[in-house]
C-alpha cells in the first residue's frame, strides 16, 4: 500500500514544481524591489538636507525630486505588496495541490483561482515596477537639467 501512495504523490510533486519555481523567482524580484525602495529612501534623506538651501532654485529642484521619490516609493510599495500576494497565492496553490488528494477533494476551481490570482498579482506588480522605472528617468532628467543650467550660467 505505501508504494501506491508514493506513486500517487509523484504526479503531484511534478505539478507543484511550477509554482515552486515561481516562488523562487518572486523572491529575487522582491529582493530587487526592496533594494530599490532602500535606495529611494536613502536618496530622499540625502536630498532633504538641501531643502533649507537659501537658493530658491535649488530648493525647488530638490522639492520636485523629493515629490518624485515619494511617488516612486508608493509605487514600489504597491509592487512589493502585489509580488508578495503572488507568492502567497503560489504557496497556497502548492498546499492545496498536496492536500486535495489527501482529503479526496477535486478542487479545480480553487486551484484555478489561486493560479490566476498569482499571475494577475505578478503582472500588476511588474506594471508598478515599470512605472517606477519611468519615474526614475523623470527624476534623472530634472537632476541633469539642473546640472546643465549650473554649468551654463
Amino acid at each position: 500500500m505505501p508504494m501506491q501512495s508514493v506513486e500517487h504523490l509523484i504526479p503531484i510533486i511534478q505539478t507543484a514544481v511550477g509554482p515552486v519555481i515561481l516562488i523562487s523567482g518572486l523572491g529575487l524580484l522582491l529582493l530587487t524591489m526592496t533594494n530599490r525602495l532602500g535606495r529611494i529612501i536613502d536618496r530622499s534623506r540625502s536630498l532633504s538636507c538641501e531643502l533649507d538651501s537659501p537658493d530658491a532654485c535649488i530648493s525647488e529642484r530638490v522639492s520636485l525630486e523629493i515629490d518624485i521619490l515619494w511617488s516612486r516609493a508608493r509605487m514600489i510599495r504597491i509592487a512589493i505588496m502585489l509580488a508578495s500576494f503572488s507568492c502567497l497565492f503560489s504557496s497556497l496553490l502548492v498546499i492545496v495541490l498536496f492536500l486535495s488528494p489527501l482529503v479526496a477533494l477535486d478542487l479545480p476551481l480553487l486551484l484555478s483561482f489561486l493560479f490566476i490570482s498569482s499571475m494577475v498579482c505578478l503582472i500588476c506588480s511588474l506594471v508598478f515596477f515599470l512605472l517606477d522605472v519611468n519615474r526614475t528617468l523623470m527624476a534623472l532628467k530634472i537632476e541633469l537639467e539642473s546640472h546643465k543650467d549650473r554649468h551654463c550660467s
